[in-house]
């Protein structure tokens, strides 16, 4: 592997990386570069603190056209406490039901559960492409009223860019992200929030999706906004792609030296 400890060009830079196995070499050719790494911790998800805006929006489905199921979170903790508040499946016959992952699209159909709406991506954008290309047109979301079960602290865009087309959206906690290490998680919101992240180095597709999962989003674009992306190779990229983000670097081959290398390039024509 090529050398770059001597080599400080991403000296007072903060870079995220995800917790997977790949990501600890990626980490120490970062940090010989000089840059700051945060390791995003993996997430742990559990019971919401309160069931009390879940209940109500179960107990007045009546009010709803559709429910967006994002994750297979979403299907496990809303159907886990629709049962145990004595519910019936059948009941969702009345909404339409649209599912952006594949994981919580087999959720439903195993506890047959209709889904009328599979959107191709897992980006706002793709959703909302789905969703006017479903109802006929921008006009339909005016009059539509939509359910989306969440965590309480997800960054999803989606809620916005439906109200910003005229649409009606509650998002409810049904569950809740936390981490292996809390502490960290927290740091790292902070950081997010405060633009304290230089750049994200994605080792492999999965890293994509471990963060997008501790983030709660289906749509990194906006919880990553600013800060440069880059992706190790094309099928890492093509998933960066498919949760919202552009590729600002890709190295023209994959071993982790070279992958550091583009990013230090990259940095030095940014000065």
């Amino acid at each position: 592997m090529e050398s770059i400890s001597n080599n400080q060009a991403l000296k007072d830079r903060t870079v995220l990386v995800s917790s997977s196995g790949a990501s600890s070499e990626l980490a120490i050719e970062l940090e010989r570069s000089g840059a700051r790494v945060i390791t995003a911790p993996e997430a742990r998800v559990h019971e919401p603190e309160s069931h009390v805006a879940l209940d109500e929006a179960i107990e007045n489905l009546f009010g709803y056209d559709w429910i967006i199921f994002a994750n297979i979170h979403a299907v496990d903790y809303f159907l886990r406490r629709f049962r145990q508040l004595n519910h019936d499946i059948n009941e969702l016959d009345d909404l339409r039901v649209c599912a952006i992952d594949e994981a919580g699209r087999a959720r439903l159909e195993e506890v047959h559960v209709h889904v009328d709406l599979i959107p191709d991506g897992h980006a706002a954008s793709k959703v909302i492409e789905a969703l006017e290309a479903y109802l006929g047109g921008r006009k339909a979301f005016r009059t539509a009223n939509f359910l989306i079960p969440r965590s309480a602290t997800s960054d999803d865009p989606l809620p916005q860019v439906l109200e910003d087309a005229g649409a009606r959206v509650d998002v409810v906690a049904a569950y809740r992200i936390a981490s292996t290490n809390d502490s960290l998680l927290a740091q790292l919101r902070a950081l997010l929030v405060g633009g304290g992240i230089d750049f994200v180095a994605f080792s492999n597709p999965s890293d994509v999706e471990i963060l997008a999962q501790l983030l709660d989003t289906t749509d990194l674009s906006r919880s990553l906004l600013d800060i440069v992306a880059a992706c190790i190779d094309q099928p890492t990229q093509q998933a960066a792609h498919e949760f919202g983000l552009s590729t600002d670097i890709l190295p023209a081959d994959p071993p982790i030296a070279l992958f550091v290398k583009a990013i230090r390039s990259f940095q030095n024509r940014e000065r």
